[in-house]
């Protein structure tokens, strides 16, 4: 962790998403510029935002979050987004302007990985050489998969949603926690070489359980959602929408799917579970209770800026879980040498 400094201000890096219709295409041709996805795959998902009106609510919910933390705290907080306005490039930039000299940042994903954390690493480094000499200084705040606050905000989440189920179906419902998938080489390669790899899967599955024990639930399981890519690389799996088909076989009434990998709702959510995965369980006349997302819990803003205190004020760092964890590097360095290097992406 680097040492502590005063710091001046606070960057909430995060994915970014279209908030019209004629935005949609150019912010999904930014999402995967470079890796050779065909333009049919980017027709498919166009309509997963259309469906939505364009407008990915993701944007929204992080300024929800901004006006959360700035209530908390008296840093001033901006906001960048990776592949969308308002980009890191232009917050730094605005950071400079502003006289901002050492900023923390606090990345919108709970988890290690290469697209979780490391990229937002990049993030952080594209920015600061597109402004120059002038760039703060950016340190990236940790992994945050089993912070308290993270845990008992999806536990209370997971409680609400199992209560909005017919009272009929609540005894044998099954609790099922999703994260985006990623290829099993990625997840292979996430985290230092030393550990094993696989740091993406084993804080999802280690966030997974935290949250079940809170809950009071001893059998769970854990799928993936939203994965792409050519049908001959493996991805984590199974599938949700697959899942369901197993849990219908076996008998289950009801499935409460809890978002766990995801700390704020935007179109992969809502499309994948909200559309696709109830709609394939009333097909099959199963019971759906989806949980909500951390973000909007008030407890999430307490937690960043718990995290930022880890910092400014030297709060003890809290966890609950044991599975490795980093995230916090200075000015887009990576955690450790070889830590979740990027897989190549196989010729279509």
């Amino acid at each position: 962790m680097p040492d502590s400094a005063t710091y001046d201000a606070i960057l909430l890096l995060s994915f970014g998403g279209p908030e019209a219709p004629e935005e949609v295409r150019p912010f999904l041709e930014n999402v995967v510029r470079g890796r050779g996805v065909p333009p049919e795959r980017l027709d498919a998902v166009e309509v997963h935002y259309q469906h939505f009106g364009g407008v990915s609510p993701i944007n929204a919910r992080n300024r929800e979050l901004i006006a959360a933390i700035s209530a908390r705290t008296e840093l001033p907080v901006y906001f960048g987004n990776r592949n969308w306005t308002p980009y890191a490039e232009d917050a730094v930039a605005e950071m400079a302007r502003d006289g901002m000299r050492r900023a923390l940042v606090f990345a919108t994903s709970a988890y290690g990985g290469f697209s979780a954390c490391r990229q937002y690493h990049d993030d952080i480094a594209r920015a600061r050489d597109a402004v120059g000499e002038d760039a703060p200084e950016l340190v990236k705040l940790r992994h945050f998969f089993d912070h308290p606050e993270f845990v008992a905000a999806n536990a209370d989440a997971v409680r609400a949603a199992w209560a909005r189920l017919p009272a009929g179906q609540r005894e044998g419902a099954r609790l099922v926690f999703t994260a985006h998938s990623i290829p099993t080489s990625a997840d292979a390669a996430a985290g230092r070489p030393s550990e094993g790899g696989h740091r993406y899967s084993r804080q999802v599955a280690e966030a997974a359980a935290l949250v079940a024990a809170q809950v009071g639930v001893d059998d769970f399981d854990v799928v993936w959602q939203s994965r792409s890519g050519p049908p001959q690389v493996p991805w984590l799996e199974p599938d949700i929408v697959e899942h369901l088909d197993t849990v219908h076989a076996k008998g289950v009434p009801a499935v409460v799917i809890a978002p766990v990998g995801f700390v704020s709702d935007h179109v992969e959510v809502v499309w994948d579970l909200d559309n696709e995965a109830l709609e394939h369980a009333t097909e099959l006349g199963m019971g759906l209770a989806r949980a909500a997302t951390a973000g909007p819990d008030p407890r999430f803003a307490d937690m960043v800026v718990e995290l930022v205190g880890e910092h400014v004020s030297g709060v003890p760092a809290r966890r609950l879980g044991t599975v490795p964890s980093a995230g916090c590097t200075a000015n887009g360095a990576p955690c450790a040498v070889d830590c979740c290097v990027p897989v190549r992406r196989p010729a279509r």
